[in-house]
């Protein structure tokens, strides 16, 4: 997104405040515990909002909007009130009416997912104007974002910063801190073609510096590295041929690495495996979902095919319990792949979507998969498209999450 953004909410640390993983859960794990007060009429899904609120609120807004469906006004409201004077989000502010202040505990990926959404819907530039400028002014001096103002880069958060970025009709590569771009901090996060990395990226360097290859920062690289968001158009043909070796590598082969470590993994299963630490691995239903976004915006669409046919058969239940966040990834990894978010593994995403908060203001019929891709075709790529997010958690963190234009053709950012 993700995501993106794609988790539940895992944990939240003294160091770091409250932490979100608003995406992909684990199979059979509630995205956070149902709230004990009544919730706000504009807002998605019935479980507590406290690290999730506005992501998924960001997530289920862009995904209507998508289908060609106009949220109900009331939903765009919620949104746009939980904004703090400084132009940033929190992950949910109860109590919108009180101004923020330095307890309020404002992040990069909050604010880069409602800009998106924002961004998407049109009609609100004073917002996402703001938004913006505080995103620049949370920049670090390696060109990327950290979850909190100040933190160290990772590719989950600097991912959901490039599309919103995006969003908004700004080149990322413009975008600079120290003469360091965003894609100039994700180069440094991605790992080289061993046993160890395999080309994938990584959420963040250990203690140590060191790189481990992280399947839910590798979606996040790879869809960014295509300078795309949550929304993603489908990439130029492009074939996976292993992990490409480079001195210097651009960002173009960082993600067509990342890209082909994503199809290795998912080869035999169909799909990536949670790994939380002390549990057995399951399917994680969400960073499969953004992996297929990734594979589809880079070009890999035939690799994207077995983790879609995948997810068509297996999310429903996923999707049902942990809700409108993840019935937005489901429908992003539709549009991405030109398929009929209407008809997914005979379930109706928009409606079931639809159902998790207050009823659109049009249905609207959307475009059909055919004529999506044409338009998508059409996109230069300086307007935005997914994401994901980030989910930090367990008390170390962990990501999530998104550029290139393929290595035999690169497009413009």
């Amino acid at each position: 997104m993700f995501v993106r953004r794609t988790a539940a909410v895992l944990a939240a640390t003294a160091v770091i405040g409250a932490v979100v993983a608003p995406a992909a859960s684990a199979a059979g794990s509630s995205p956070s515990p149902s709230p004990s007060v009544a919730l706000p009429s504009g807002l998605y899904g019935s479980t507590d909002p406290t690290y999730d609120g506005v992501w998924r609120q960001s997530l289920a807004l862009l995904a209507q909007h998508t289908v060609g469906v106009r949220p109900a006004a009331k939903a765009v409201d919620w949104l746009t009130g939980q904004q703090c004077a400084n132009g940033a989000f929190a992950a949910y502010r109860a109590d919108a009416s009180a101004a923020c202040d330095a307890k309020t505990q404002v992040d990069t990926n909050s604010t880069a997912a409602a800009v998106q959404a924002l961004g998407a819907l049109g009609g609100h530039d004073d917002a996402t104007g703001k938004a913006v400028t505080w995103l620049k002014s949370a920049q670090n001096k390696d060109g990327g974002w950290g979850y909190m103002a100040g933190g160290p880069s990772d590719t989950n958060s600097t991912s959901v910063v490039i599309g919103a970025l995006k969003a908004v009709g700004k080149k990322p590569a413009g975008v600079s801190k120290d003469g360091k771009s965003p894609f100039d901090a994700l180069l440094k996060l991605s790992t080289a073609c061993d046993a160890e990395g395999d080309g994938a990226f990584a959420y963040q360097p250990d203690k140590k510096g060191k790189l481990a290859a992280n399947a839910d920062a590798t979606a996040a690289g790879v869809t960014a590295g295509m300078g795309q968001g949550f929304v993603a158009a489908t990439g130029y043909a492009f074939d996976l041929t292993g992990c490409v070796i480079a001195d210097a590598p651009d960002m173009a082969t960082a993600a067509g690495n990342g890209a082909n470590y994503l199809a290795k993994a998912m080869a035999k299963t169909s799909y990536l495996k949670s790994a939380l630490p002390g549990a057995k691995d399951q399917p994680d239903y969400g960073n499969t979902a953004d992996a297929v976004v990734a594979l589809a915006a880079i070009g890999a669409t035939k690799d994207a095919q077995k983790p879609l046919a995948w997810l068509e058969k297996n999310s429903g239940d996923w999707a049902a319990e942990s809700g409108p966040a993840a019935y937005a990834q489901l429908i992003f990894a539709a549009h991405a792949t030109g398929t009929d978010p209407r008809a997914f593994g005979g379930k109706d995403l928009v409606a079931l979507l639809g159902a998790t908060g207050p009823a659109p203001s049009t249905a609207g019929a959307s475009a059909t998969p055919s004529e999506k891709k044409n338009d998508e075709k059409k996109d230069d790529g300086n307007g935005l498209g997914v994401w994901w997010i980030i989910g930090v958690g367990l008390v170390a963190g962990i990501g999530i999450g998104f550029l290139i234009s393929g290595r035999n053709k690169k497009r413009q950012l």
